[in-house]
């Protein structure tokens, strides 16, 4: 287990260093900076701040001498808000960003994995049908769409919920709903599929044969391996939900880092869209690590040596 670690850590090191390379080269392919605008700006003006921020020096300097900063957890100035720190962004919108990734989380598991299990069980049968259907367009409509949706309804029609902020807890539900609703089709229909496949297996069979309930068949043997698909793919799912969905905070006016990243795109703010990336980045890399230490955990028979 041990030269596992390690492996695994020099591997997820690479990776965010690749990242964060490839994400520094694209930036600067495109053409024009942080500070070119509409407004005519002087070239002394210009000077000045690409001197005040160091885009003067070479790009590998730059790059290097971001790197060193990211190893001191220090992501760099904004170069669009003055005062402001990358870091300023990342502390102030997670929290917001976090709670509604944790509560989508919680809702998404509660409603998914049950939903796939009963469609499995009751595989053919108008429970399957319909739960399957509505997985479907779980999955086919747009989440900026159901969005707009429960606005309407239940917002503007029936006006229960608010449409922006989360003052409240009920300013989370509709958020949560849009932004889990593909996360639990897809689940869903994973969890189907795998359970139905395994419920075919010969041991499935021998279980049967020799007189074991069928509630135990399905919850002692069948199930914990039908979780390991569903296992393998929740990791880059619990990441997008931790790190938000750009376009629901946008819709619902939360002030989570989704705001900030969007933003830094269409400014060009090189350090946010450095930060953010990496941010995201390491949290999917550390999600889809602990997921693969669970494997353990679900199935004695995969062992790390």
């Amino acid at each position: 287990m041990g030269k596992y670690l390690v492996k695994r850590a020099i591997m997820m090191a690479v990776t965010l260093f690749m990242i964060a390379l490839l994400t520094f080269s694209l930036m600067h392919i495109v053409p024009g900076g942080p500070f070119t605008s509409d407004k005519q700006v002087s070239q002394a003006v210009l000077d000045a701040m690409t001197k005040k921020y160091n885009l003067d020096d070479p790009l590998w300097k730059q790059f290097f001498d971001y790197i060193g900063g990211v190893l001191r957890f220090d992501f760099g100035p904004s170069y669009k808000y003055q005062g402001k720190t990358v870091n300023d962004f990342i502390v102030n919108g997670m929290p917001y960003t976090a709670t509604l990734g944790m509560v989508t989380l919680v809702f998404v598991l509660l409603i998914s994995i049950p939903m796939g299990i009963v469609a499995a069980l009751k595989n053919g049968r108008w429970q399957d049908m319909v739960l399957m259907t509505v997985a479907t367009f779980g999955v086919t409509i747009p989440s900026f769409v159901i969005a707009t949706g429960l606005m309407y309804i239940f917002s503007y029609k029936l006006g229960w919920l608010p449409t922006y902020g989360v003052d409240s807890w009920k300013g989370y539900i509709l958020p949560m709903i849009a932004m889990g609703g593909y996360s639990i089709s897809f689940l869903a229909r994973l969890m189907r599929s795998s359970l139905l496949e395994v419920m075919g297996q010969d041991y499935i069979r021998t279980a049967r044969a020799k007189g074991i309930s069928e509630f135990r068949v399905v919850w002692k043997h069948a199930l914990r391996n039908a979780l390991i698909p569903v296992i393998t793919v929740l990791g880059p799912t619990i990441a997008n939900l931790l790190t938000g969905s750009f376009v629901i905070e946008k819709i619902f006016a939360i002030p989570g880092i989704g705001g900030y990243f969007v933003n830094s795109v269409t400014q060009r703010d090189y350090t946010t869209i450095m930060g953010m990336t990496i941010f995201y980045a390491a949290i999917l890399i550390a999600m889809i690590f602990i997921v693969d230490l669970f494997y353990c955990l679900i199935d004695p028979r995969i062992k790390y040596e």
